[in-house]
């Protein structure tokens, strides 16, 4: 059985669309030269446009300051190259407890919980699936799933036919990941400190450090 290792491994196989995908493609050889991976870019509309922004250290940590650091080192050239229109909320975010999953080696460092998984289009009549991830192979995701009338069985989903993919918010995973930040300086529990003035709070359940700076044009 084939596995990935070195730099394909880390790649995204999550392509972003649109505003979403020019903000990508502009911001992540940044954060990689700064160390960190970007995980995610959301844009979010209505009366209050967001333009989130999902990043971690290559440790999978990241603190209040790490999203401050990433701010202030994107906003400089999303403002010269101004790839979004009219005014929105700039959020740096940790990707949180129940993670995006975006990277081949995701699925071998969460092996073992809960993930759901949304296909683009069906497989053996079915898109959308959950269950205990089981690592990852010869280019496909391995996750364990109730098959009807055949039981528990493990089934290798293809990196081209994923949507979507991220870990469901279980006690288990939640107990597991704090132990794993009392155990880390750097991810220990903080109080947000305000990048701008409306820096927001955090979420202690959904991991949700952040920094938001409102941009104006």
């Amino acid at each position: 059985m084939e596995r990935l290792s070195g730099p394909a491994e880390e790649a995204r196989f999550v392509v972003e669309n649109g505003v979403a995908a020019r903000v990508a493609s502009l911001i992540e050889p940044v954060l990689e030269s700064m160390g960190y991976r970007l995980v995610q870019v959301r844009q979010m509309g209505g009366t209050d446009a967001i333009l989130e922004i999902m990043a971690e250290r290559l440790d999978g940590t990241m603190t209040v300051e790490d999203c401050e650091a990433v701010s202030h080192a994107i906003s400089p050239l999303l403002d010269v190259h101004d790839p979004v229109e009219g005014s929105y909320r700039l959020q740096i975010s940790s990707p949180g407890i129940d993670r995006p999953l975006v990277r081949p080696a995701d699925f071998e460092r969460w092996a073992g919980y809960e993930a759901k998984i949304e296909l683009k289009e069906p497989v053996s009549g079915r898109k959308r699936f959950r269950g205990p991830i089981e690592g990852f192979a010869d280019g496909e995701a391995r996750i364990e799933i109730e098959v009807p009338d055949a039981g528990r069985q493990i089934v290798g989903l293809p990196l081209a036919l994923i949507g979507s993919a991220k870990l469901v918010l279980t006690d288990e995973l939640v107990r597991d990941t704090l132990r794993r930040a009392k155990g880390n300086d750097t991810t220990a529990e903080k109080t947000d400190k305000p990048a701008r003035k409306d820096a927001r709070s955090k979420d202690a359940r959904k991991d949700s450090r952040r920094t938001d700076v409102t941009k104006v044009k």
